[in-house]
């Protein structure tokens, strides 16, 4: 029985350990060639050498387990590497398919504190990061649904966070990048839907090198059952959004964890004031504003977050 992604091929980015690892392997075992990119900086802060160490690991895994993989160690926020990767897996497997955006790093600092090379780098690696290989994957789709005269076959997965969701303190410079993530989706769902291509974004919660923080008090099961915080738990929604299963899905934001998957509305409008004169004044604004917010809680404008059981940090 053919699988599901069976002669498509795949691109992943920070593919060499986490969550990235993991999406890849679960690429692999559900059919598809596998492109592993990973720069291999030892710190999740983006220190320390570049090393092909990481990428090459996860790429002899997937060989290992009978599948097809090459690994790729450039920086995805190098715009000419970015193109150099897409082109690997054009010229090793002879086209793309998936591409699946995860390369990250953090350097978490409150805003008052933190310096321009904090937020510069971050918003580097994850923003950037993104729209460059988007870039390229994109161009590669158009150019095949021109020569093609109709549609073909393309699925981006882009990572966001919950961070963007409820807010995180000691983290703008990653708040906004993974906001900015979801707006690039958005965007390129729109873009693309015409030549067949997808995009969507998910926002994961798993246990990681970059979240071994967050996730520090709560420890993995010692009975032998999965961890709630496992990667193997978000691996199979990109499997199944990288698929022609998913056809239908396009330009939407996932939260996924632990054996959940949330599906996340646009924002709503809760509240509507028309000016009772041609312009607004200040008089008129206290008093019909004033009285909204009195009393309502700080994130209440996040209610949503909160029926998904997000915690504000």
């Amino acid at each position: 029985m053919a699988q599901p992604l069976e002669g498509l091929t795949a691109l992943v980015t920070g593919a060499g350990r986490g969550l990235g690892r993991a999406e890849a392997l679960e690429l692999a075992r559900l059919g598809a060639r596998v492109v592993v990119n990973d720069f291999g900086q030892p710190g999740r802060d983006g220190s320390g050498a570049a090393s092909p160490g990481p990428a090459e690991e996860a790429a002899e895994e997937i060989r290992a387990a009978g599948g097809r993989a090459v690994a790729h160690t450039g920086d995805v926020a190098d715009h000419q590497q970015a193109g150099e990767l897409v082109q690997l897996a054009i010229d090793t497997y002879g086209r793309l398919d998936i591409l699946v955006n995860n390369a990250g790093i953090l350097r978490d600092r409150m805003v008052f504190s933190m310096t321009e090379d904090e937020w510069d780098s971050v918003i580097r690696v994850h923003l950037k990061g993104h729209f460059n290989t988007t870039h390229f994957a994109a161009a590669h789709w158009r150019a095949r649904s021109k020569e093609a005269g109709g549609p073909v076959f393309g699925r981006i997965v882009n990572t966001s966070s919950e961070a963007f969701l409820a807010g995180s303190a000691g983290q703008p410079n990653y708040a906004a990048a993974k906001g900015g993530i979801v707006g690039l989706t958005t965007s390129t769902a729109l873009a693309l839907a015409k030549y067949g291509v997808t995009a969507n974004a998910i926002c994961p919660r798993a246990r990681t090198r970059m979240t071994e923080d967050v996730f520090a008090g709560l420890a993995a099961p010692e009975d032998g059952r999965l961890d709630p915080l496992a990667p193997e738990h978000v691996a199979p929604l990109v499997g199944y959004l990288a698929s022609p299963a998913a056809s239908g899905i396009n330009g939407q934001l996932l939260v996924v964890h632990g054996g959940m998957v949330a599906i996340a509305e646009r924002p709503r409008i809760a509240a509507k004031f028309d000016t009772a004169k041609e312009v607004f004044s200040y008089e008129e604004l206290d008093g019909l504003l004033t009285p909204y917010y009195a009393g309502r809680p700080a994130h209440e404008t996040f209610a949503a977050a909160e029926v998904l059981g997000l915690k504000h940090d």
